[in-house]
């Protein structure tokens, strides 16, 4: 049995949001400061749990930006792949501090419909507002890359988030200093909790499927085995195995069983080319064997 094992070494060097980082970071912690300050001179407790969500998100954005700032890092002896599974970790961590965020509000806003309280919504009104700007446009700088790389997806979704909470509490406190209906504010902030779990619940369904190996939701899985098995000479494929590095690049390993030919390097070469145009996989290690009875491959029972 002849083995022959080919690496793609077609490396996507990430977009970089450094700068975008940065401005999020600044913007973000010198708003939140300023809304605890508010928050207690208008004894808001909706603005209270808005400036608690922001520091949160600071805190997810700081992670994010450096499991980015990772990402760029060459691979070592030790650690082969660099440090690229930290963007997994990060976009995990992310979600968790989400999921504690909405509880931490559910909590306050229960706790607020149960006794109500007085609020200067003029106050409310007009630092809601600021931070419907300033989440809105830092949301904006991650748009373009939420597409593509899960962990600046957590970043857009924690930014977006801050602003749908922003809007509420604008309307909330709106309706209150027109109606002085107490029990709005509380209400708005539980359907501010069932929106950032909607938005939640699909980061932390990704991130989790990632952190075990599973393949990643976008990759067409039986189209890479018929691409596969479409090779002149190829019987059969086993032991295919499709995972995430990060949050942004996908590997794969494969056994190609060949009686009566072999792959050539400009095969090796349309084969990557092929995986990383039409499947988005930016790494491909193919073994190929003869499929001789005398020396199977134990592979192809198990995989």
């Amino acid at each position: 049995m002849s083995h022959t094992h080919h690496h793609s070494h077609t490396h996507s060097h990430p977009q970089s949001f450094n700068l975008a980082f940065a401005i999020a970071v600044i913007l973000n912690f010198g708003f939140t400061i300023c809304q605890f300050f508010y928050a207690f001179k208008a004894s808001s407790m909706s603005l209270m749990a808005d400036a608690a969500h922001n520091l949160g998100d600071v805190f997810g954005l700081l992670l994010a930006w450096g499991a980015n700032w990772l990402l760029t890092r060459p691979a070592r002896k030790r650690y082969s792949y660099g440090y690229k599974r930290t963007t997994i970790l990060a976009a995990l961590t992310n979600a968790l501090i989400l999921v504690a965020t909405v509880a931490l509000i559910a909590f306050e806003s229960i706790e607020k419909l149960l006794q109500p309280n007085l609020i200067n919504a003029k106050i409310v009104i007009f630092v809601a507002l600021i931070g419907i700007v300033i989440n809105g446009s830092t949301a904006l700088l991650f748009m373009k890359g939420a597409h593509d790389d899960l962990n600046i997806k957590g970043a857009f979704i924690h930014l977006l988030g801050d602003a749908l909470i922003s809007i509420g509490v604008v309307i909330a406190a709106c309706i209150t200093y027109f109606t002085h209906w107490l029990w709005i504010d509380p209400v708005m902030g539980l359907l501010i909790v069932l929106i950032i779990l909607w938005g939640t619940w699909g980061l932390l369904r990704d991130s989790v499927r990632l952190i075990l190996d599973a393949i990643p939701h976008h990759i067409n899985v039986t189209g890479i085995e018929n691409f596969l098995q479409s090779f002149n000479g190829v019987k059969a494929v086993h032991d295919l195995h499709i995972w995430g590095l990060s949050t942004k690049e996908i590997a794969l390993t494969a056994h190609l069983v060949m009686p009566d030919n072999y792959l050539k390097d400009e095969d090796y070469k349309k084969i990557n080319a092929v995986l990383k145009k039409e499947f988005r996989v930016d790494h491909a290690t193919i073994q190929v064997e003869k499929g001789s009875d005398d020396y199977p491959c134990e592979r192809s029972e198990i995989c």
